[in-house]
């Protein structure tokens, strides 16, 4: 065995990590069953030279420098904020809502009554969630944010995630609040970027240490196994630490059954034409079947490209050992008391470090997972 630890998974979570132990001492091997390094962040430019984020658009944002800094070690990032919309009864409005939202559903003499009607309800405050504009004691401000439940959270909700509004955990419904002004940015925080080059060569960047290997199209779960509380490999007593950022249930052979996790399939588009949408990612939360559709171009736009290459985004359950990837996780009171059960035994085999988005049953955003990393790292450090 040429290799100390064995990280499965070469997203961020596993990448970051085995860079730390690399630069430790450690002889790091990386698996992945896909075909390619990066995980979900991996991109690449098109025949029109267009590049294209083959799982969904990336933007790296974070309010912590020093987790910027640690990006910027291994690629120049470009500044970019990026603006959303979602298409409601046939017109594109800005995401997160906001008052540009009201003008574009209300007479103007409405909408300026709204806008003092929020203001009074919320004074100081620039934003607010859904669910706290749903609860708020002025009935015409509640009628607003039930006019846009109904017909974009809720729609969007049962579509992306499989289950209805009510039943997810309320943490997915306040991702995307209100804004209580005509601010267009869909982040708030300090640090909004893109690579200058792209994610994929930054990946490249993060594993180029000699201590480093990455094997691709390896399924990990042919080789590490969990049988009567040990960690096994080859079917023989794991004793070098594993760093597994897959789904947990897999891991487990589904002992407590499978957690549900949501994929997506995507189809991606090109047209001889200038722009597909106003934005460059737009929800269409009316629209059967597809959640949103991401325009490439204009997360470049200082580039000059013929036609435009779109992606538009079907949400599917995930099944394992189906011919797919599982994306996030379905969050709800009942998979959350399910995971703690796989996180239990987990936690009582030493060897074993189990984080990322899949392992940890939790929605990540690219810092959040990054921060994750390293914490996981300063951990295995101290403790092997």
């Amino acid at each position: 065995m040429n290799f100390d630890v064995l990280v499965v998974g070469c997203g961020i979570t596993g990448a970051v990590i085995a860079r730390r132990l690399a630069e430790n001492g450690f002889k790091v091997k990386i698996w992945d069953r896909r075909s390619h390094i990066g995980g979900n962040m991996y991109d690449y430019v098109d025949e029109f030279g267009i590049v294209v984020h083959k799982y969904g658009p990336h933007v790296f944002h974070t309010e912590n420098k020093k987790l910027f800094n640690y990006m910027s070690k291994f690629a120049e990032w470009s500044d970019y904020r990026i603006c959303c919309g979602a298409e409601i009864n046939g017109k594109c409005t800005p995401t997160p809502f906001n008052y540009k939202t009201i003008d574009d559903f209300y007479l103007p003499e409405k909408a300026k009554e709204l806008k003092r009607r929020i203001e009074k309800s919320f004074p100081g405050k620039k934003t607010a969630t859904v669910l706290e504009v749903l609860s708020a004691d002025d009935e015409m401000v509640r009628e607003y944010a039930k006019f846009l439940f109904d017909n974009d959270y809720s729609l969007y909700t049962s579509k992306q995630w499989g289950v209805s509004a009510k039943e997810i955990d309320p943490s997915v419904l306040k991702r995307v609040p209100l804004r209580f002004d005509y601010n267009t940015d869909y982040f708030d925080d300090t640090y909004q970027v893109l690579p200058k080059t792209s994610y994929t060569d930054f990946f490249n960047n993060l594993l180029c240490h000699p201590d480093i290997s990455v094997e691709l199209c390896r399924e990990a779960l042919d080789y590490i196994s969990i049988k009567e509380g040990k960690l096994k490999y080859c079917g023989k007593i794991c004793t070098f630490p594993v760093v597994y950022t897959g789904a947990i249930d897999e891991l487990f052979n589904m002992k407590f059954g499978a957690l549900p996790y949501r994929s997506l399939e995507f189809h991606m588009k090109h047209e001889d034409i200038e722009s597909r949408q106003d934005m460059a990612i737009v929800a269409y939360p009316q629209e059967e079947g597809y959640t949103r559709i991401v325009e490439f171009k204009k997360m470049i736009p200082d580039k000059k490209v013929s036609g435009t290459t779109y992606e538009i985004e079907y949400p599917l359950p995930y099944k394992a050992g189906v011919k797919q990837e599982p994306y996030y996780p379905v969050l709800t009171e009942s998979s959350m008391a399910q995971y703690e059960k796989y996180r239990t035994l987990a936690d009582k085999i030493n060897n074993l470090y189990c984080c990322g988005r899949l392992a940890d049953f939790k929605y990540y955003n690219m810092d959040q997972a990054l921060e994750r990393a390293l914490l996981v790292s300063d951990m295995l450090l101290v403790k092997e």
